[in-house]
């Protein structure tokens, strides 16, 4: 991983070129008085296939149970109603 170091100043005098710079594995790290105290990092690239679907067929299986009714202590939690 590669790691640019610069200071406010020169972040904000020359950021345009620094991201122009940025490539995947770099790291732009910005310091006050040679504190760091941001990271800018490149943002992946979008999926460009379209996401699989079923990957995880036969792994999950959801019970009977998980469409029984909240109990009433739950419901009331989700309302606020006990924190009164």
């Amino acid at each position: 991983m590669v790691m640019i170091r610069i200071n406010i100043h020169e972040a904000k005098a020359r950021l345009s070129e620094y991201l122009a710079r940025l490539r995947h594995d770099e790291v732009i790290v910005i310091c006050k008085r040679n504190v760091a105290i941001a990271e800018i990092r490149a943002v992946p690239a979008a999926r460009t296939s379209p996401r699989p679907v079923g990957l995880a067929k036969a792994e999950l299986k959801v019970p009977a149970s998980f469409f029984d009714p909240l109990p009433e202590d739950t419901l009331t939690s989700f309302d606020g109603r006990d924190a009164e």
